[in-house]
């Protein structure tokens, strides 16, 4: 089989999208390198230059959902409202991205590693989670939020996010519907969070 000559520029970035793609069709343990490389005209050889492994690009494909979804939330996020407003807006920002990124978000979900993962994907959860320990900081600057690690306490409203957004994203929770019950479970946080 011959390849035509690739002139997009970014091979690593072509590869990624031609996963997403994969992805978005047959699921991430379906993904194989070899298919994709013929999908975005290169041989394997060149595609191993940028990923050495189906879990390399696994690893990168799941850290640029991260970072789409740091994106998501803090295009979405006002610092000049208070505490539960800004909550409410996250949530409606994650829900959102995992009506958008449904199959992203599965593969950003599972641990599909047997090792370690890689700087730029701890980077990016990191990034991701940044977010919300930045959104507890203000709150308790201004007093509406309990004292005490802002990283032991974000863990409530970043796990709520995380399931929230993946019981939408696997089809057990209608994405109208759990903006219906937005409000209810922004209150439920707010009662173990905020201030007494």
């Amino acid at each position: 089989m011959s390849y035509r000559p690739y002139h997009h520029g970014d091979l690593r970035a072509a590869l990624l999208a031609g996963a997403e793609r994969m992805l978005c069709k047959q699921g991430s343990p379906e993904l194989s390198l070899r298919q994709i490389s013929r999908e975005v005209g290169v041989s394997h050889a060149a595609s191993a230059r940028h990923f050495r492994s189906k879990q390399a690009l696994l690893d990168a494909l799941a850290a640029t959902g991260y970072q789409r979804l740091t994106q998501t939330m803090e295009a979405a996020d006002d610092p000049s409202l208070g505490f539960p407003q800004r909550l409410a807006a996250l949530n409606r920002a994650v829900l959102r991205f995992a009506t958008d990124n449904t199959a992203l978000l599965g593969l950003m979900s599972i641990r599909t590693y047997d090792t370690k993962p890689g700087e730029e994907l701890a980077a990016a959860v990191d990034r991701a989670a940044a977010v919300i320990r930045q959104l507890i900081e203000d709150a308790q600057q201004r007093g509406e939020v309990i004292e005490g690690d802002p990283d032991r306490i974000a863990l409530l409203p970043a796990a709520a996010l995380h399931g929230l957004a993946f019981l939408v994203a696997n089809g057990s929770l209608a994405s109208h519907a759990a903006l219906d019950q937005l409000d209810q479970l922004v209150h439920s946080m707010l009662y173990g969070l905020t201030s007494r």
